[in-house]
């Protein structure tokens, strides 16, 4: 599923409230972390990542990994913030237009 511009900006919007969850740092991504960021999309659908300034790896690189793992949309990565979307199979919240 590849979102359109205007379902961007929609999540964009309703991310602006919401605190980061998870962090990365110098230890980058790691198995259990892709496990817990799967469990919370499918309960959030939408959330953000906070990389840290001490990350070896680009946060574009980051997202794109934790994307790929998790199988879903990077929404933008902005500053130091990956934020991401999957549509949730029993906790469906978010109404993309």
């Amino acid at each position: 599923m590849t979102l359109t511009s205007k379902q961007v900006s929609q999540l964009k919007n309703e991310a602006h409230h919401l605190n980061p969850l998870f962090q990365i740092g110098k230890n980058g991504i790691n198995d259990n972390f892709i496990s817990q960021i799967d469990d919370l999309l499918e309960k959030r659908e939408l959330i953000k990542i906070s990389v840290l300034q001490n990350a070896e790896e680009d946060k574009k690189d980051l997202a794109d990994q934790i994307s790929m793992q998790t199988n879903s949309e990077i929404v933008t990565v902005i500053g130091n913030t990956i934020i991401l979307y999957r549509e949730s199979t029993n906790n469906k919240r978010i109404e993309l237009v």
